[in-house]
């Protein structure tokens, strides 16, 4: 059973960065891909951005592509999810999950682990 812990929420203004932190523990951390997602007030949880086991290879929204980052660190058994130039429409509650596969993949149903959020607002 594999537990996950997102940090790093908060307020922030339009064109600001904040970077997420996903710390995993409970199993062997490699063997999952970690994706992010989120979920604003009345939608439904959609992809964010994923990561594979080990290679670094990783996908994204059209919506963050070139604002967003997701990374990770296997020693630390930490997901990360930089994000940058940040829009009001970017509010949402951000979760990380875990998949018990090699590469990253997008829809919600595939992954088996996921945090309990952390809130994210964009102010205008």
């Amino acid at each position: 059973q594999v537990q996950l812990v997102e940090s790093g929420g908060g307020l922030v203004q339009a064109g600001g960065s904040l970077r997420l932190s996903c710390a995993a523990s409970g199993g062997t951390f490699s063997y999952y891909a970690m994706g992010w997602f989120r979920q604003a007030p009345g939608k439904e949880r959609e992809f964010v951005a994923a990561i594979s086991r080990t290679n670094g290879f990783t996908r994204y929204a059209d919506s963050v592509k070139g604002r967003f980052t997701i990374s990770r660190d296997n020693a630390k058994s930490t997901a990360y999810l930089q994000m940058n130039s940040l829009k009001p429409e970017d509010t949402a509650v951000y979760y990380c999950a875990a998949d018990f596969q090699f590469s990253p993949t997008l829809p919600v149903t595939s992954y088996d682990y996921w945090g309990q959020g952390t809130q994210i607002t964009v102010s205008s």
